[in-house]
């Protein structure tokens, strides 16, 4: 099996138009045309990782932090990110990092992880993102309206929050005149033509929208297709940075906290003074997350859980709601897991493994 089979599984769970601009996820090293013959997985590319991947006669690593993330001037082994990639391409390792796109898909990704971790219920994103939905309006004969309308929906189209096959469809009238060498599904070449014909509407995510327009034309009748692709303002419901939603009872603050270390198995939290208030809303984010502070109040969190929040940020919390730090490495832990689970799920005769190194820089005494 190719690398590019597993990475396209991967690309459906997260689009890589999804990730922040400032991101570099993607291929780092290798080439997505060799043969696999092993994934390991990890949260971080290392040289330790690569021999372990070697050892494991695994060529293809999958990470969710990018080992290449600024504009690389030298391969001359001066620090570890050079050795690392140095390692990899001399082993023929395949280096894939699945990033910010993972962190923005909602319920499937990083903080849906957390979340479930928590018990948190109703997860939606705490600062959803914009421009990622388009609408495409389709003008078709109104008798191959249906045969339309369910190659868009097989392509793609149509989903709406929980709801699918979505669009509309209304009826008018459609006028042609075709030139010299035309070939018209109807009418006659140099006369003007009238047509029933329905405009149909439906919304789609950008990532797919070369699909859904290729399997358009190829179900349309006409020889010329008239259609309209738009962006959109909407926000994806399911599609942004952070997550919040409720627990499923209400819990004390204290009570909170021991749950929090003990499902993340972290030896301190650092969290802003208590409010006295009982925890219902609880808002998340993996990683660096104090730029999503303002969104959790907002949102009316009691919690608001991530990591690497400086000491001023800290103040931000205003006695409204509680700042948890666990720990950068801590609250995306999990996300191997989900990595492997995914993996696991569509490639279950493959060899797919989780990585033994400990990648976490940070120690504690």
């Amino acid at each position: 099996m190719q690398i590019s089979s597993i990475l396209r599984v991967l690309e459906s769970l997260a689009p890589p138009s999804y990730q922040e601009s400032y991101d570099n996820a993607g291929l780092l090293t290798g080439s997505g045309s060799w043969e696999c013959t092993g994934i390991l997985v990890t949260l971080d590319a290392t040289e330790e990782v690569v021999r372990e991947a070697v050892g494991r006669n695994c060529n293809l690593i999958i990470v969710h932090h990018p080992i290449i993330f600024k504009g690389l001037k030298g391969l001359t082994g001066r620090n570890y990110i050079e050795r690392t990639v140095i390692a990899a391409v001399k082993q023929d390792i395949a280096i894939y990092a699945i990033h910010t796109n993972l962190d923005n898909v909602v319920a499937a990704g990083v903080n849906g992880r957390i979340a479930s971790k928590l018990g948190i219920l109703h997860g939606r994103p705490l600062l959803p993102r914009e421009g990622v939905l388009q609408k495409l309006y389709c003008f078709v004969p109104v008798d191959h309206l249906e045969a339309v309308r369910a190659a868009v929906f097989a392509a793609g189209a149509g989903q709406i929050g929980g709801y699918s096959e979505c669009s509309y469809a209304v009826e008018g009238v459609g006028t042609f005149l075709g030139g010299e060498g035309t070939q018209p599904f109807v009418g006659q070449p140099g006369s003007r033509h009238t047509e029933k014909e329905a405009r149909l509407e439906v919304v789609l995510p950008a990532h797919v929208s070369r699909q859904v327009v290729k399997a358009m034309i190829a179900a349309h009748p006409y020889e010329e297709v008239a259609y309209d692709l738009v962006s959109l303002a909407n926000t994806h419901p399911d599609v942004g940075s952070g997550l919040i939603g409720e627990l499923p009872r209400a819990m004390a603050e204290q009570d909170f906290l021991e749950l929090v270390r003990q499902a993340f198995m972290v030896p301190v939290v650092r969290h802003t003074r208590l409010t006295g208030r009982p925890v219902e809303r609880v808002a998340v984010c993996g990683g660096a997350g104090s730029f999503l502070i303002s969104k959790a109040l907002s949102a009316g969190a009691n919690f608001y859980i991530t990591s690497d929040v400086k000491y001023h940020e800290f103040f931000d919390a205003d006695d409204q709601l509680v700042i948890a730090d666990i720990g950068h490495f801590e609250s995306e832990q999990f996300t191997v897991d989900l990595l492997f689970d995914v993996l696991r799920e569509k490639f279950r005769n493959f060899a797919i493994l989780k990585s033994d190194v400990k990648t976490n820089p940070v120690n504690y005494y």
